[in-house]
């Protein structure tokens, strides 16, 4: 397993696996948006920050999206649910940054386990401000343990 930063070229297979995997989350759709918005939006989300990916020779198994202070994004291909992909990309995310944030459903059980796992704390419990689709989301909050 190689984990290194998306070219601009493989935005599209991250879309794709947003869609994929996204389709498994409850209250996410899918279809909300087209493949080719969906291409358009991970273009741009390029363009906004780094994205990690992690490799198995060319194939993508899982993505995370980061901007200043917050992970945007993150991705497993369902097959690889469970082998460590989520927690090694949100590793990386605090290894690269000092205080990170978060939004995600709350609904979305193995999602909250792994940031939880990962030391993230919950702080907001609402509708995350950015997103249009009216389900219920908790952001989380992490910093690294006072030495």
């Amino acid at each position: 397993m190689e984990y290194r930063l998306l070219r601009a070229d493989e935005t599209d297979a991250a879309a794709r696996q947003h869609r994929v995997a996204g389709a498994l989350i409850p209250g996410f759709d899918p279809t909300l948006h087209s493949l080719e918005e969906t291409y358009e939006f991970y273009r741009e989300v390029f363009h906004k920050g780094p994205i990690w990916g992690a490799f198995d020779g060319a194939a993508l198994l899982g993505h995370m999206a980061l901007e200043p202070g917050w992970i945007e994004h993150l991705y497993v291909e369902p097959f690889w649910h469970g082998h460590g992909i989520g927690r090694a990309l949100v590793a990386i995310a605090q290894r690269e940054q000092h205080d990170l944030q978060l939004w995600t459903y709350q609904a979305n059980a193995r999602a909250r386990r792994l940031y939880e796992a990962a030391g993230f704390v919950a702080e907001e419990y609402g509708f995350d401000p950015e997103h249009g689709d009216r389900v219920p989301n908790v952001r989380y909050r992490w910093r690294p343990a006072a030495f």
